[in-house]
């Protein structure tokens, strides 16, 4: 069957098929999203058809499972934005895998592609994306019965690196903020200035990047500020130090969050400029280990209090994890006792 072409509706488009006398219609954002809906439906029709008819199983490309596990799963999740993205690239990542059928696919396949995989990104990479596509075959296991395996829990995964443990310099802050025309103390007006803020108001936070992007003006208090979603799941209150007070009262905009703008295009600003100014290797997540080893050597918190701030469940982690300091700095603790 052929698939009809979109039709735009305004600001999306909207998508009609007939399978077995039935009018089917969706609307979606894009052209492809919705003749990615449209190859779902009749392969779904097909595959029931098969199983009335024969033992013989259906062409079902890997893409189009992913496909509907976004639709039906993905587009829920707390990470709803990273399966998107995921989804956006997935046919240049996957290539001739991408089409093959979900039956076809083994173990042997998958390793190629990890092999592939890691040549282009580094272990984490590799390791968060195995864990999402196999969600996605676990998916077709256990809700739609499609396959009786998943072939992903049968590959060696990459050895995971050890923890980074990057400080980070005053001449390189002094780089970031040049890189995105900002100076200490000055009120932001654009996207750079933006991006250069909350650089700052991480290194005084120990705040994950995605939790600042997600800050809400309500969220603001006195002396803290109140997260109601954090990567583990639970809500937390940040304790503002005097310079978290002084960098919030530059904001001065109406915006309903603090920082007005999207998480892909900060992240963008940020890649770019930092790469301008010969600080590849520096990655946004950075500002966490500095601050919590700022709080340790400066303000001196105990690891237990520490834990109330960074939202550490685990304190061994946090300390094995994020607290690196060098050799030099525990000689100091040792004289100020």
């Amino acid at each position: 069957m052929k698939i009809p072409k979109p039709e735009k509706r305004g600001s999306s488009y909207r998508i009609k098929i007939m399978i077995n006398g039935e009018r089917l219609s969706c609307t979606r954002d894009t052209i492809k999203e919705c003749e990615q809906w449209a190859a779902q439906k009749i392969l779904e029709s097909k595959a029931r058809l098969s199983d009335k008819e024969s033992d013989i199983k259906p062409h079902y490309p890997f893409k189009t499972l992913f496909y509907k596990y976004y639709e039906n799963v993905g587009k829920s999740l707390r990470g709803a934005i990273y399966v998107k993205e995921q989804l956006k690239s997935f046919e240049d990542k996957f290539g001739e895998l991408a089409n093959m059928s979900i039956y076809d696919i083994t173990p042997r396949h998958l390793t190629n592609w990890r092999n592939t995989r890691l040549k282009v990104v580094g272990p984490n990479t590799v390791l968060r994306e195995i864990a999402l596509y196999s969600a996605v075959f676990s998916y077709a296991v256990k809700e739609l019965f499609l396959i009786d395996s998943n072939p992903w829990l049968l590959i060696k995964k990459p050895t995971k690196p050890k923890a980074r443990n990057r400080r980070i310099r005053d001449d390189e802050i002094k780089k970031i903020l040049e890189a995105l025309n900002y100076q200490f103390d000055q009120i932001p007006s654009d996207p750079e200035h933006y991006v250069a803020w909350a650089f700052l108001f991480a290194l005084e936070t120990a705040m994950r990047r995605g939790e600042i992007l997600n800050i809400k003006m309500t969220d603001i208090f006195d002396r803290h500020i109140h997260l109601s979603e954090t990567k583990n799941g639970d809500s937390r209150n940040v304790p503002l130090t005097k310079k978290a007070l002084a960098l919030l009262s530059l904001i001065q905009h109406d915006n309903e969050r603090l920082i007005p703008q999207s998480e892909n295009a900060f992240r963008l600003m940020w890649e770019r400029r930092k790469s301008k100014v010969g600080l590849s290797d520096l990655h946004f997540h950075d500002t966490r280990h500095e601050a919590i080893t700022r709080f340790v050597n400066n303000q001196k918190l105990p690891v237990e209090v520490l834990a109330k701030v960074t939202g550490h469940r685990n304190i061994k982690m946090l300390v094995n994890t994020y607290y690196n300091p060098d050799i030099d700095d525990i000689a100091d603790m040792l004289d100020a006792q």
